[in-house]
C-alpha cells in the first residue's frame, strides 16, 4: 500500500495536541496545510478519525486505535536513521527541546548552553516551561528530549534519574542589621517578613512542611512567581528570602546581597532529569544526557 509517511506525522502531532493549530505550530506548518492533510487522512483510513468540540478535536475510537502503532512505528524509523548517522557533536546540525522549571532554567541552563556552543557548535536547543503536567511538555510523545525538574510518579514509558540534591539558605540586604554574622538565627529569621517563592510548587509546599516540622515561624510579606524577581526585592527592602543553596551562591556574586545559613537544617530536595525510552540509544541524546549529568554536579558541588 502506498501512502504519505508525513501524512502519518501530521496524524501523530494531532493525536499529542487536539487542536490543527498547535499542530501545525508544532510541526512548523500552516493551519490549512494541516487541514488539507488532515482532509487526505481521512480518505485514506475512511474514517473522520477527529470531531470538532468546543476547545479542540476529539479523537474517534479508531484514531485512538491506530494512533499506539503509528508512534512507535514513527519512533523506530526516527531511531534507525539516528542510529544510522551516528552523532559527532562537533559536526552535527540538530535541535534538542528541553522542559525545564525554574530552578533548572537558573542554575543549569546557562552552563549548558555555554558547554553545547562550545562542544557542538551547530547544535540548537529549545527551552520550554516545565508543569504539573508532563503531557503539556511534549515529554510523553518524545518530542520534548529531556525534562529538568521534580518528577513525581512518572509512566513506564518515561526514564527518570537523579540528577542533583540541593538544600535551602537565607538571603538578606547586605547591610541589613541581621546579616553581620554567617547564620541567620532563629529569633531573627522569625522576626524578619520573608518573599515566597510560589513555583516551583513541590519546593514551596515542602518548605511549608520542613518549618512546620521545626517549629519555625515564617511571616510571608509578598509572594511571587520567579526566582529572578528576588535578588531586587531582598536589595531594596528588610524583607529574608528562602531559597535553594546553588541559586545562593549565584546571588551571592551581587554586592547588594548576604547569603546565610538557615536558623536550622531545612533538609534537601531533589531535581530529576525524564526523557522518553525511545532516546535511550540515540548517541546525540545520550551526550546531552551526560553534558546535563555534568553541570548538574558541579552546580551543587561545595
Amino acid at each position: 500500500m502506498m501512502y504519505d509517511l508525513n501524512l502519518m506525522r501530521i496524524f501523530a502531532a494531532l493525536i499529542d495536541e487536539g487542536s490543527v493549530t498547535r499542530a501545525a505550530h508544532r510541526l512548523g506548518m500552516t493551519q490549512p496545510a494541516v487541514s488539507g492533510a488532515l482532509t487526505r487522512l481521512r480518505a485514506l483510513i475512511g474514517d473522520p478519525l477527529f470531531v470538532r468540540e468546543r476547545y479542540g478535536m476529539r479523537p474517534t475510537e479508531k484514531a485512538l486505535a491506530l494512533a499506539p502503532a503509528i508512534t512507535r512505528a514513527l519512533a523506530g524509523i526516527d531511531d534507525a536513521v539516528l542510529a544510522a548517522q551516528g552523532f559527532d557533536p562537533a559536526t552535527a546540525r540538530r535541535s534538542f527541546v528541553i522542559s525545564a522549571n525554574s530552578y533548572a532554567e537558573f542554575v543549569l541552563l546557562p552552563a549548558l548552553v555555554a558547554r553545547v556552543q562550545a562542544e557542538a557548535p551547530g547544535v540548537r536547543l529549545r527551552v520550554l516551561p516545565f508543569g504539573a503536567d508532563l503531557a503539556e511538555t511534549g515529554l510523553l510523545a518524545g518530542d520534548t528530549a529531556l525534562a529538568l525538574g521534580r518528577i513525581v510518579d512518572p509512566p513506564d514509558t518515561l526514564v527518570v534519574q537523579e540528577i542533583l540534591t540541593d538544600g535551602l539558605s537565607c538571603v538578606l540586604r547586605a547591610d541589613h542589621p541581621d546579616a553581620a554574622g554567617d547564620r541567620l538565627d532563629r529569633a531573627a529569621f522569625e522576626r524578619l517578613r520573608h518573599v515566597n517563592l510560589l513555583p516551583p510548587g513541590r519546593l514551596k509546599v515542602g518548605l511549608f512542611q520542613v518549618l512546620e516540622r521545626l517549629g519555625l515561624e515564617r511571616e510571608v510579606a509578598v509572594s511571587v512567581t520567579h526566582f529572578l524577581a528576588i535578588p531586587e526585592l531582598v536589595a531594596a527592602t528588610d524583607l529574608c528570602a528562602t531559597l535553594p543553596t546553588a541559586i545562593c551562591r549565584r546571588l551571592a556574586g551581587d554586592p547588594r546581597l548576604k547569603v546565610l545559613e538557615p536558623p536550622a537544617d531545612l533538609g534537601r530536595f531533589p531535581g530529576h532529569m525524564a526523557w522518553h525510552i525511545r532516546h535511550r540509544e540515540d548517541d546525540g541524546h545520550r551526550w546531552l544526557r551526560r553534558l546535563v549529568r555534568e553541570i548538574a554536579a558541579a552546580a551543587v558541588r561545595t
